[in-house]
């Protein structure tokens, strides 16, 4: 037997169970045949593999893949496949997105750059309007041609089966074409971001005909189809992603974003212009998926691997852990814990606000995670009272032998949405990956008879300098990728996967995934009370955006006696993970409640 089809966690034959997809009922094998999803809760706990991910029709697509003998890289990409189906508003081959594996063989950690590009044609001053010499405002900007980049997800999934899948792509794509032909029931969430983009979704012809039949929101319990885009996965399956990057579908995109499908009548008032963008079929030949060297600290005993940029997300996470070491969190009452992760994330936004890009070189990038630069930041905290912000940044210079006071200035952060998924299998390999259009809803713009959304990614770039006299790192430019926030994160224990988890939630995203980590490994919360935790998101802004049970919390309270604000926000983030638990055992986890409750699923 080869070494990826023979299983690293073995367990006795005396503790094998019916398969089953949730812990918490044995029921009887699911026949190989049945078509309808198992319904999946938020928590689940098993052998065999696992799947994470905010939707119950893709995390069962994952599941298949894994009962059927497929590694955690085919399952990963079905379930992705699958939530460009019934996420499109949040990911989708319109977008990109960032691909993070362990290699249970190897023992290596290795990532993918799936960030869609800026088109070549594109410079500094893209998002200033021309008249005025002002920057756009984000929705003018947003519902456009302009803000689209170059879509990395078909390339990234292609790349990810070539290297590491046991299947080829096309095993991926025929499945969600399947539920796009067939049609899912929409439920309240999507109902309630079909009205939520209502307005902009009515400017285009193809994006009003498919998600605003009538004039309207598709109504919670009804079924979608999607015939456009189970064609268009049934294409690419056939000929593979060439016809997306320089065939068909590619000048079908150029056309989209350069000429706008405008709908005659629309049903609804828009404020803005509808600019046309620059992007070109040489554009699209011209995309490539990188495979960066993941970030790496250590933490308390754990390797943390995250996402080098152009994702802020890796260096971000692991700068503030670095800064929150110099702690001893476990020891110290809950709100002490909580503040210094406030102002660890503070510094550490500070930081990559200044100095994280597309260009930022690797031994720039290698300084913010050095010890030392976090023992001169850390000392910035002090424990009785919260930092006026913006702090200043940091300077990463090799000479640490003080407290820095720094120069330069803040950025505030865009960005939306996204989603994220978590994947095991029973060799011990681990995908985590996080993929989104940007903006919930992308640029508005579904592509003629394709049936999927074009993101707005470019407008993740700053439309204008932000650090005063100093170099913005992300400001657009030709051929660049603008910075993230994605923070698709595994985390080793002695060399194994001990942790691996991510979330959407735009720039968020960081704070999202450092507070669970956090929560769990040092304020003794279960994955799934970290996960459901209450959160607070401090991004180098004059409040803390937190959600109402974190401000109403005693800890919330008593954080704002130290000069913690807040800005109330429904929800941060919507969390996926997987925890290791020894001799084969998985505990996967979903948000419980957080964008309409996610999915979790064991092989068995």
């Amino acid at each position: 037997m080869s070494d990826r089809r023979r299983s690293l966690w073995e367990v006795p034959v005396r503790r094998l169970i019916p398969l089953v997809l949730l812990p918490v009922l044995l029921l009887p094998a699911v026949p190989a045949a049945a078509s309808k999803p198992a319904t999946n809760g938020p928590t689940a706990t098993g052998y065999g593999g696992a799947v994470a991910s905010v939707d119950p029709t893709a995390t069962a697509a994952g599941l298949k893949v894994l009962r059927d003998g497929g590694n955690a890289v085919d399952a990963a990409l079905a379930v992705a496949a699958t939530l460009g189906v019934t996420e499109p508003f949040s990911s989708g081959i319109g977008g990109g997105g960032f691909f993070v594996y362990y290699d249970a063989r190897t023992g290596r950690v290795s990532t993918l750059d799936g960030r869609e590009t800026a088109p070549r044609s594109m410079g500094e001053t893209a998002f200033v309007d021309p008249a005025t010499g002002l920057p756009m405002a984000f929705q003018e900007a947003r519902v456009s041609g302009l803000s689209a980049g170059v879509p990395g997800s078909l390339a990234t999934w292609q790349e990810a089966a070539r290297r590491w899948g046991s299947r080829p792509l096309a095993s991926a794509l025929r499945p969600a074409a399947q539920v796009a032909r067939d049609g899912f029931l929409v439920d309240a969430t999507f109902n309630q971001q079909v009205k939520d983009n209502a307005a902009a979704f009515a400017q285009f012809e193809p994006t009003a005909k498919l998600f605003l039949p009538g004039g309207a929101a598709p109504a919670v319990g009804t079924k979608l189809r999607n015939p456009d885009l189970a064609a268009t996965y049934d294409l690419v399956a056939r000929r593979g992603t060439g016809v997306f990057y320089s065939g068909e579908v590619g000048r079908d995109i150029v056309s989209t974003v350069q000429h706008p499908p405008l709908a005659a009548n629309p049903g609804q008032a828009w404020q803005y212009p509808i600019r046309p963008g620059g992007m070109t079929l040489d554009d699209l030949r011209a995309y490539d998926v990188r495979n960066p060297a993941p970030t790496r600290i250590s933490y308390r005993g754990y390797d943390v691997y995250g996402m080098a940029t152009p994702s802020s997300g890796g260096s971000t996470t692991g700068e503030a852990l670095n800064i929150l070491e110099r702690s001893n969190l476990s020891k110290l009452d809950k709100t002490q814990a909580l503040h210094r992760y406030l102002e660890a994330s503070a510094l550490a936004f500070a930081d990559r606000n200044r100095y994280v890009g597309d260009y930022t070189s690797r031994s720039l990038l290698d300084a913010l995670l050095t010890d030392g630069f976090a023992g001169e930041r850390a000392c910035q905290i002090d424990p009785a009272r919260a930092a006026a912000k913006p702090v200043l940044p940091g300077k990463p210079d090799g000479r640490y032998d003080r407290c820095a006071t720094g120069t330069g200035g803040a950025s505030p952060d865009k960005g939306q949405s996204t989603t994220n998924l978590t994947v095991a299998d029973k060799w011990g390999n681990v995908v985590e990956y996080t993929l989104t259009i940007e903006q919930i809803g992308g640029n508005g713009i579904v592509v003629p008879g394709r049936g999927f959304l074009l993101n707005n990614e470019l407008t993740d770039f700053n439309f204008t300098n932000t650090q005063g006299t100093a170099e913005d790192p992300n400001l657009p430019g030709p051929g660049k990728r603008p910075r993230s926030s994605m923070a698709p994160t595994i985390v080793l224990q002695h060399g194994k996967p001990f942790l691996a988890l991510g979330s959407p939630g735009g720039s968020t995203i960081i704070t999202t995934v450092l507070q669970i980590l956090v929560n769990r490994l040092d304020l003794g919360m279960s994955l799934p009370q970290a996960v459901a935790a209450p959160r607070a998101s401090q991004r180098n802004t004059a409040s803390v955006t937190a959600e109402p049970a974190f401000i109403d919390s005693a800890e919330g309270k008593a954080l704002g006696a130290l000069g913690h604000t807040y800005t109330p926000m429904a929800e941060i983030g919507a969390a996926t993970a997987i925890e290791f638990l020894g001799h084969g055992k998985l505990l996967a986890c979903a948000e419980p409640v957080r964008r309409g409750t996610g999915s979790a699923g064991t092989v068995r």
